[in-house]
């Protein structure tokens, strides 16, 4: 059967099962009952088997089922196609979810996995051409300022209140979602749903911190307590210790820091998943700074106005340059020497090798991994010997700003998809992330998405056992790392500038100032194409540009160069950290 001929029968089919609720109300007719019973019976196998522990009684998991049987009727042996990342939570999803959402609604879901950058330029493609190449995304939340400005994206709140109420799920609560605020755009409405979550912390050794040798030989040299780092300057006498001090550890050469710095495009992550904020570049402003991002991005009113420190932005700025300059002198200090030959996937598993002393830029997706029994930083009862806490801030960071990146892979659904096959996936893109089954998918994954997960007693029980990442989620610190926001017009475009630039000076072929000045004009220079090319929403306009002296003068950022950039450091016992969160406190 051609594809034009699918088409033609799947969208009969949906008329006929409308027609059919609409009079005898129930979808399919007579015939409804019996095969609703033989698919709730399929769907209860799953919760029994699959879907547990969940946030819901084994009751209110069949009612979830129940709507999602109902509603995927008109759609039946319609084949979809969606695409994703690779990431334990995806494979899960491509895996397990699909298969079980196919067997339960009679939908043929293909979930495929593809690596970051290959979905971000499937979903270029499919907006600059207009033709459907999936029939939905997960992408991630840092393209929320290109979707909302070129309108190629449905907003997901007028779709579930409009087209695709009638396939929406009643439990779905929006509310629960703690990632709602960074897929809503300036205009109030939600553009993506969160379906996974992942912070960038900081993660140390607990085992050898406690070690009362190790701390009275810190206490001496710094005068201060080994411990949690809270600024840059804890973090980097931490690093000059167990790198030039400690030196070995159970007769193993250890190291202070670990990162990574080869020229390739994951280099680019490292610095736009929110190493400028860390260092205090940008404005307060959660979930992101306003008017001056973490990216340097001004904007005015909702239009970008410039990158350049001359058009009020703050990417060559002193906390930006200085944020650039401390990366590549504990990288080349630090970090054991082939750190800077490695990329982003290369150097993920070396802080499970069991010798790196910290790390300060440490995404939690690596959790499952260094919590894999026999690896050297995990003890004999499966108990991690090291923790993640929060990440220290530079010398030009406030109170109020963000602190940190997290990642929030979301559904996102667009204007080009056709219209049926579009209800038919944002039933699957529901099902991976219903009440019935997102707890079970949170504890495979460990990205959590939902506040009643979060509260339930089987995430208590898997606490001791994830090194602080129940308790970070759970704390009100949280707030403070989030995703890129809604100052960056187009996220592909402006992101792979990134890369190519740090690394000229992590070879040394600029300084950083220079590295991080022709950034910003390149920045510049894009969004000049943009305001001329012109955008559905808010485009760039960018400013005239002026001394960066009368920016430095104003209030906020750009901030002019501190006299100090290492003040005392600073540092927090990890056991005070944790009882200030149970307590509702920060810090």
């Amino acid at each position: 059967m051609s594809n034009k001929r699918k088409l033609l029968v799947s969208r009969r089919r949906v008329l006929q099962g409308a027609s059919a609720l609409a009079v005898s109300g129930s979808v399919g007719g007579l015939l409804w009952p019996i095969r609703a019973k033989a698919d709730m019976a399929v769907a209860e196998k799953w919760i029994d088997s699959e879907f547990q522990p969940s946030s819901l009684s084994r009751d209110e998991q069949k009612a979830e089922m129940e709507f999602f049987v109902k509603a995927a009727e008109p759609f039946k042996g319609m084949d979809i196609n969606v695409v994703s990342e690779t990431i334990d939570t995806h494979v899960y999803e491509s895996k397990t979810l699909a298969k079980a959402f196919s067997e339960i609604t009679g939908i043929n879901l293909k979930h495929d996995l593809i690596q970051e950058g290959d979905v971000i330029e499937k979903l270029q493609t499919e907006m600059q051409s207009g033709k459907s190449i999936y029939d939905a995304y997960v992408n991630d939340s840092d393209l929320i300022g290109t979707h909302f400005r070129y309108g190629k994206a449905i907003p997901i709140s007028d779709f579930i209140t409009g087209e695709g109420k009638d396939v929406t799920l009643p439990t779905l609560d929006v509310n629960d979602f703690i990632g709602k605020s960074f897929t809503t755009a300036p205009d109030g409405k939600l553009y993506q749903l969160p379906d996974q979550q992942f912070a960038n912390l900081y993660w140390f050794r607990h085992d050898w911190f406690s070690r009362p040798e190790l701390q009275e030989q810190f206490r001496n040299k710094f005068g201060y307590e080994l411990g949690v780092p809270v600024n840059w300057s804890a973090y980097e006498d931490i690093a000059d210790f167990f790198t030039n001090t400690v030196k070995t550890i159970d007769g193993v050469r250890v190291y202070g820091h670990m990162d990574y710095g080869k020229k390739d495009p994951s280099l680019g992550w490292r610095f736009t998943d929110a190493w400028l904020s860390m260092a205090g570049a940008g404005d307060k402003g959660i979930p992101n700074g306003l008017p001056v991002d973490e990216w340097g991005i001004r904007v005015e009113g909702c239009a970008p106005a410039g990158a350049s420190i001359t058009r009020g932005g703050d990417t060559n700025g002193p906390a930006a340059v200085y944020a650039l300059t401390k990366y590549i002198d504990w990288l080349k200090k630090y970090a054991p020497p082939e750190a800077a030959g490695m990329t982003f996937s290369e150097a993920g598993p070396v802080p499970g090798q069991g010798n790196i002393a910290q790390q300060i830029f440490w995404y939690t997706a690596f959790t499952a991994a260094l919590t894999k029994k026999g690896l050297p930083v995990v003890n004999d009862d499966g108990t991690p010997k090291w923790r993640m806490a929060p990440s220290p801030h530079g010398p030009y960071w406030e109170e109020g700003m963000k602190l940190g990146y997290q990642d929030c892979g979301s559904w996102t659904l667009l204007t080009s998809s056709d219209p049926v096959r579009r209800k038919a996936a944002w039933l699957y893109a529901q099902f991976c992330i219903c009440k019935t089954t997102s707890l079970k998918k949170t504890l495979v994954g460990l990205t959590p998405i939902r506040e009643s997960d979060l509260k339930t007693d089987a995430m208590s029980k898997a606490a001791p056992m994830l090194g602080g990442l129940v308790e970070f989620y759970r704390s009100p610190a949280r707030v403070a790392w989030t995703p890129t926001g809604t100052n960056v017009p187009d996220y592909p475009k402006l992101a792979q500038l990134w890369w190519q630039n740090v690394a000229l000076a992590v070879t040394g072929e600029k300084t950083p100032q220079e590295a991080m000045d022709n950034l910003a004009k390149e920045m510049d220079r894009t969004l000049k194409r943009l305001e001329r090319a012109g955008m559905k929403n808010c485009a760039p306009k960018l400013n005239a540009e002026k001394s960066a002296q009368e920016w430095f003068d104003a209030p906020g950022a750009p901030k002019a160069k501190l006299d100090n950039e290492k003040p005392k450091g600073e540092t927090v016992a990890y056991e005070t950290l944790l009882q200030a969160w149970k307590e509702g406190r920060v810090k």
